[in-house]
């Protein structure tokens, strides 16, 4: 399962992700596909997205904690890892 949040993704690309996702909310997209495919979806958006794109692609993983955390411009203040874990924080949540 691949699961992506963006902020701003090329017309181009989206209209691409549409063979593969489904949009949930806007610039909110889940995937299902095999993990043989999984890897080309995933290298495709990495490589064709800036920056500026905002991209945090969360994906299936067979190793614990069994999910792979990808991000290339996002703007969350928090992404990182503790004790190997890889987490997503939002800074209003943090300390309450």
């Amino acid at each position: 399962m691949i699961v992506v949040m963006a902020e701003r993704i090329p017309p181009a690309v989206r209209g691409r992700m549409k063979l593969w996702f489904i949009e949930i909310k806007p610039n909110v997209f889940v995937s299902g596909v095999k993990d043989s495919v999984a890897k080309q979806v995933v290298d495709y958006l990495y490589n064709s997205c800036s920056e500026e794109s905002g991209l945090l692609i969360m994906e299936s993983s067979r190793k614990a904690p069994y999910y792979k955390v990808i991000k290339k411009g996002f703007s969350l203040d928090y992404i990182g890892n503790i004790n190997g874990l890889p987490l997503v924080f939002d800074r209003n949540s943090v300390g309450q």
